[in-house]
């Protein structure tokens, strides 16, 4: 999921979409047009369908282009159609595609993308993504295992015409065709590798600007080469990438000053040190980080009162400032601060509920063992799931800590690799799971509506008819009627949070090294944050 502000290039830059251009001296890639970047996490999948994080996300962005693509300050560019159209109901959407082709050299087609999409909301694929297509006409049946693929509301017309039918106006469209989700697939891959598809860098066929090479599936280090069959190849830079996934934070510091890196993570510590250097950017998007409770396998977090406790005791300014330290701020919410504004207010303010985030140790304590005498219990042991960061796993042991203050409470960490965690999550292998999401596009539906209670990824089953009532009014009857719509989706976070549905942590910022060398690099707040299109060495 994804969002936008102002910037200064020394100590905090709050923006919504900057374009670096850089100054100063070249680095030691400059000529061959070489940029050397560091993601935190291990590629999970390269297969549209599948794909669930923002760094598998960003990888099939570069390699990959749908029918639009973003760019900075949340607008949208023509990608793979150079040209599109909208009905007066805001229901029919066609699409006029250019001549591409895949990097095998065959004809990139209409149906390629009616085939991609038909495979993610097919049952069978289990994609979590499923639902980003549900105002497609028949979608929701197609899920449900009511209608066959074949029914969904797209047609290739001919091999270079694409028409949506879609159950109701939906502005946003324009912004969920440039997702990963909505890739093209080249069928012919499809048909060869299977099951395999996506799986490593060799078993796909891309159509983006750049080649994914050198990963096997599991290695911690690939990299980008510019696509000579890319459409608009001519007007890419940079000739390749080298990705490194490095999960220390120290370790990525290190290869930076050394000059293995043209880009770095900071955090903790590190952001102190290095925020009135003249390479340091704090960028803040719209990464909401929270705690997903599971309550269709523990009767104990079906109770309100227990994830009340539970979300009472994280002093999340703390969490914030001395164990992130990264320049990421105190949750509202779920929907992030400063993404979505009408009459001059600010969403996280209107659906704000004090309560949902706030630090009280003593009405925690309270509330738990009213909790506990409501579900018949005395003490209770639980599992808490992260990812194997660095940094996820001090926020692990943080949180582990704050929760063990109610009595009787016992809490185990497991700290997994992304993939795995991102594979619980789905599987529901879990009593509590550090999770985040950032904004695919910058609406606060794009946030919430994950939470409704037959969506693939609330992954805790948390429930409540009225939520769903007010997502499915917001959705449908007052999709065309801003104001209602707002108030809608306004009321229905601040049912989720009343409810505590989930425990909101922090809301993400980056806090980044830069050489100066790298100019062009654009930032995007919503997923996939990162683009290359533009980028060249000085």
């Amino acid at each position: 999921m994804k969002m936008k502000s102002q910037i200064k290039l020394v100590g905090a830059v709050f923006i919504a979409g900057v374009v670096l251009t850089g100054c100063g001296n070249s680095s030691t890639h400059s000529k061959k047009q070489v940029l050397n970047w560091e993601t935190p996490a291990s590629l999970s999948t390269m297969d549209p369908a599948q794909s669930t994080d923002l760094y598998a996300d960003q990888m099939m962005l570069a390699s990959g282009e749908g029918l639009l693509r973003m760019q900075a300050n949340n607008k949208v560019v023509p990608g793979v159609a150079k040209t599109y159209s909208v009905s007066k109901n805001g229901k029919t959407w066609t699409f006029d595609l250019r001549h591409s082709k895949w990097s095998d050299g065959s004809q990139l087609t209409a149906k390629d993308f009616v085939n991609s999409w038909r495979r993610t909301v097919n049952p069978s694929t289990k994609s979590q993504y499923a639902y980003m297509f549900s105002d497609i006409k028949n979608a929701a049946k197609i899920t449900a295992g009511k209608l066959a693929p074949s029914q969904l509301g797209v047609k290739a017309n001919n091999n270079y015409q694409l028409t949506v039918h879609l159950t109701k106006a939906q502005p946003a469209f324009k912004y969920l065709v440039s997702a990963s989700c909505y890739l093209p697939e080249n069928q012919a891959a499809l048909k060869k590798y299977g099951h395999r598809f996506g799986t490593n860098s060799t078993t796909n066929t891309y159509n983006g600007p750049f080649l994914l090479k050198g990963w096997n599936g599991t290695n911690d280090t690939w990299h980008l080469v510019k696509n000579p069959k890319y459409w608009n190849a001519k007007n890419i830079q940079l000739h390749r990438i080298n990705v490194q996934a490095v999960k220390n934070p120290s370790t990525a510091l290190n290869s930076y000053e050394s000059g293995k890196l043209d880009f770095t993570y900071l955090s903790g510590t590190q952001v102190k040190q290095y925020e009135h250097n003249r390479n340091y950017h704090l960028f803040k998007d719209t990464g909401m980080f929270y705690i997903e409770m599971n309550e269709r396998k523990d009767r104990l977090l079906k109770n309100r009162l227990i994830r009340r406790a539970l979300s009472l005791t994280i002093n999340r300014q703390q969490y914030a400032n001395k164990v992130l330290s990264d320049g990421s701020v105190p949750a509202k919410g779920l929907v992030a601060d400063n993404m979505a504004k009408r009459n001059g207010r600010d969403f996280a303010d209107q659906a704000y509920v004090k309560g949902a985030v706030a630090y009280n140790l003593a009405q925690a304590k309270k509330d738990w063992q009213r909790g506990l005498k409501q579900v018949n219990k005395k003490s209770a042991t639980l599992t808490l799931v992260s990812d194997d960061k660095d940094t996820s796993k001090q926020g692990a042991e943080f949180i582990q800590s704050s929760l063990e203050k109610l009595p009787g409470l016992k809490v185990t960490i497991q700290s997994v690799p992304l993939n795995n965690r991102v594979s619980r999550a789905a599987n529901g292998q879990f009593d509590l799971i550090l999770s985040g999401t950032i904004n695919d596009y910058p609406d606060p539906d794009d946030s919430i509506s994950a939470m409704t209670t037959n969506n693939v990824a609330n992954n805790g089953k948390w429930h409540n008819s009225a939520f769903d009532r007010l997502i499915n009014r917001a959705e449908n009857t007052d999709a065309n009627h801003e104001s209602a719509r707002w108030n809608d989706l306004a009321q229905a976070e601040k049912i989720l949070m009343t409810d505590q549905g989930v425990i909101p942590l922090y809301q993400q910022s980056l806090a980044t090294l830069i050489r100066p060398s790298v100019k062009g690099l654009q930032f995007m707040p919503t997923a996939p944050e990162w683009d290359w299109t533009k980028t060249h060495m000085n």
